[in-house]
C-alpha cells in the first residue's frame, strides 16, 4: 500500500503569481503549478524548521531547509492550521511554530539581515521582510537616506520573473539617522552608509569577484543622467559607478546603440537605449548619453584569454587596444550586447556639412539627428522618433512675411499615435536639406505659410520631373482650417477644428515661444497677434 498523500489546493510558491497544488507525503513535499511546467520538491531529510504566520495572501507556511534556504507557501486558510500541524508532526517529526507579526502600522523600527532577507521589525515583532535576491540596486540618495530598487527584468536572482502581472513594489527608501561607532578611527561613518554597504554585500550587488571584470573605463562623462561614472564591464552585465549611485545593467536590457559625432567637430556621443529604463528616484532614463573627446586615445588590455576571445566572442575582440576611446567603447558594447551600432545617415548633411542640426525641445537645447530609420534628439530629454511611427511633419515659419524677418523655423512631428514632438529655433538654412531628407524617406510634410489664418501647403513629389531634376512642387491643399471639401490627400487634417477662433498651430507656436524664450519671443509677437490687436499696435506708433 502506497504512502498517504495530503493535498492543499490554490497555494502560491514564494512570489510566483501562479496558483498550484501542494502535496505532503512522508518522503517529502512537492508543489506543482496548475498551468505550465512549474515544479518544486523537497525531501523530508532536508526539512529543518516550519513556521505558520499571517501573510499578504492569507496565511503562510514558511519552511527553513538545512542548507539555510527559506521556502514559502502562501494561500492557506485559517482553518488549515490544525490539519497542517498534524501532518507535519506525523510525517516529518517537526513542530509547526506560530509567529506573531506586528500590525501597529508604524514606519520606524529596526532592520536585520537573516536567511537572505532584510527583516524590518517593530518592538521585536516582524512587520515585513524583503528577499535580498529581489534587490537590483541600492544607493545613498541623501546623507541619511538609502534607496533600494526591487525586481529585475533578466530573470536572475531567484524569484525574479519578467512576466509578472499586476502591481509590483519597485522601490523603497529608508531614513537611517545617527553615526556608527568606530573604535580606533578618527572619522565617523554614518549609520546610513553602514546600512547601504550591508545591503550591497548581502544582496550581492556590490563588486564582483576579483578578476571577473573585462575592462574598466574610468571617469567617463555622462550627459544623461548628468555626472561622471566608471564603466566596469563584465561578461553578462556592466556597472555604472558614480559618487552616490551604483547601477548594475544587464546586457539583455540594452536594446539600442548609437555612435554619433557632435556638430562641434570636437566630441562624439555614444547613446545606449535601455528597456526597462534606468531609474533614479521618480525619474526614468530610457537612454544613457556618454560624451567622448574625438581625438582622445586609450591604451587598455582586456581581462580575457585568447581561447575565450576566439571561441566565446568569435574573434570579434582583441587582447589589447590602442585606439580612440569612443571606438574601443563602441566595439566592446557591440560585441558584448550583440546589438548593432547605429551611425549617422549617409544621405543627410546639414547646411554646415554636419550629421545633425541644432534645435531646442521646449526649453532644452540639443541636436536632432536624422537617421536612416529614425530621428534622435539628445542630450536632454533623449527622444527617439522612428520613421514608421510618423504620420506627418509640419514646418512652421518657413514661408510668408513672417519668415522673411525670422532666422529660424519650427518643426513638429505628428505621430500616428496622436503624440506630437515639437522642435524650435532651427536655423533657416537647414530647411532645404531637412525637407529633402524627409521627401527621400517618403514622409508626408506640410508647411505652415500663415499662422494667423492656418493656411498650409502639403509637400508632394513631382512625378513628372523627379527623375530628371529631383525637384518638388508645392500643392495648395486647403485655404484655412474651416474651408475646403476635398477628400483623400486633399482633406484637412482631422486635428483641425473649424469652429475654433484661433488655430492649433498658433497655440503651439505660443507654447514654443514660452518654452524656448530668447530671440524667438520677438518673432512670436509679430506672428501671433490677432487682427484685432494689430491696429492697436499701429496707433501706438
Amino acid at each position: 500500500m502506497g504512502e498517504k498523500v495530503n493535498q492543499f489546493d490554490d497555494i502560491y510558491l514564494d512570489l510566483a503569481p501562479e496558483l498550484g497544488l501542494l502535496r505532503l507525503a512522508q518522503s517529502g513535499l512537492g508543489w506543482k503549478a496548475r498551468r505550465g511546467e512549474g515544479l518544486f520538491t523537497v525531501r523530508d531529510a532536508d526539512l529543518k524548521r516550519t513556521t505558520w504566520l499571517r501573510a499578504a495572501r492569507n496565511f503562510q507556511l514558511r519552511i527553513q531547509l538545512r542548507d539555510g534556504r527559506i521556502v514559502k507557501f502562501d494561500g492557506f486558510q485559517r482553518d488549515d492550521f490544525e490539519k497542517l500541524k498534524d501532518i507535519i508532526k506525523t510525517n516529518y517529526g517537526l513542530q509547526l511554530e506560530t509567529k506573531e507579526m506586528s500590525v501597529k502600522g508604524w514606519n520606524w523600527g529596526e532592520t536585520d539581515f537573516s536567511n537572505g532577507n532584510l527583516v524590518f521589525s517593530v518592538q521585536n515583532k516582524e512587520m515585513f521582510e524583503i528577499p535580498l535576491n529581489e534587490v537590483t540596486n541600492t544607493s545613498l540618495t541623501a546623507k541619511h537616506e538609502v534607496m533600494i530598487e526591487l525586481g529585475g527584468p533578466d530573470g536572475e536572482g531567484g524569484a525574479r520573473d519578467k512576466n509578472r502581472k499586476g502591481d509590483q513594489l519597485v522601490e523603497m527608501r529608508f531614513y537611517v539617522p545617527g553615526q556608527a561607532n568606530q573604535e580606533g578611527e578618527g572619522e565617523e561613518e554614518s549609520n546610513a552608509n553602514v546600512f547601504y554597504n550591508s545591503i550591497k554585500n548581502e544582496a550581492d550587488i556590490g563588486d564582483a569577484a576579483p578578476g571577473d571584470g573585462i575592462v574598466l573605463f574610468s571617469d567617463t562623462l555622462c550627459l544623461t543622467p548628468r555626472g561622471r561614472y566608471d564603466i566596469d564591464m563584465f561578461p553578462a552585465f556592466l556597472r555604472l559607478r558614480g559618487k552616490t549611485t551604483d547601477y548594475k545593467i544587464s546586457y539583455t536590457s540594452i536594446i539600442k546603440l548609437f555612435l554619433l559625432p557632435k556638430p562641434d567637430d570636437v566630441h562624439v556621443l555614444f547613446v545606449i537605449g535601455l528597456d526597462p529604463p534606468l531609474r533614479q528616484g521618480q525619474t526614468r532614463y530610457p537612454f544613457l548619453v556618454f560624451q567622448f573627446v574625438r581625438e582622445e586615445e586609450i591604451d587598455v588590455s582586456l581581462n580575457l584569454d585568447d581561447e575565450t576571445i576566439a571561441t566565446k566572442y568569435e574573434g570579434k575582440l582583441e587582447k589589447k587596444y590602442e585606439s580612440r576611446t569612443y571606438e574601443v567603447v563602441s566595439t566592446l558594447f557591440k560585441t558584448l550586447t550583440g546589438r548593432r551600432v547605429t551611425i549617422p545617415s549617409e544621405i543627410f548633411k546639414s547646411y554646415h556639412n554636419q550629421s545633425a542640426i541644432k534645435c531646442s525641445m521646449k526649453a532644452n537645447e540639443g541636436v536632432l539627428y536624422p537617421l536612416d530609420k529614425s530621428f534622435l534628439f539628445i542630450p536632454k530629454p533623449p527622444t527617439f522618433i522612428p520613421h514608421s511611427e510618423i504620420g506627418s511633419v509640419t514646418f512652421s515659419r518657413v514661408g510668408g512675411n513672417a519668415a522673411s524677418a525670422s532666422r529660424t523655423f519650427d518643426l513638429k512631428f505628428n505621430m500616428k499615435s496622436g503624440v506630437d514632438y515639437s522642435f524650435s529655433s532651427i536655423n533657416r538654412e537647414e530647411y532645404g536639406n531637412l525637407n529633402e531628407f524627409l521627401q527621400n524617406k517618403k514622409i508626408k510634410t506640410k508647411t505652415m505659410e500663415d499662422e494667423s489664418t492656418g493656411r498650409y501647403v502639403e509637400m508632394v513629389e513631382d512625378s513628372d520631373s523627379e527623375e530628371d531634376t529631383g525637384k518638388r512642387k508645392r500643392k495648395s491643399v486647403v485655404q484655412d482650417f474651416g474651408g475646403g471639401d476635398d477628400e483623400g490627400e486633399s482633406s484637412p487634417d482631422e486635428d483641425f477644428v473649424a469652429d475654433e477662433s484661433e488655430s492649433d498651430v498658433a497655440e503651439e507656436f505660443d507654447e514654443n515661444v514660452s518654452d524656448s524664450g530668447g530671440s524667438n519671443a520677438s518673432d512670436a509677437s509679430d506672428d501671433d497677434g490677432s487682427d484685432d490687436e494689430r491696429p492697436a499696435k499701429k496707433s501706438k506708433k
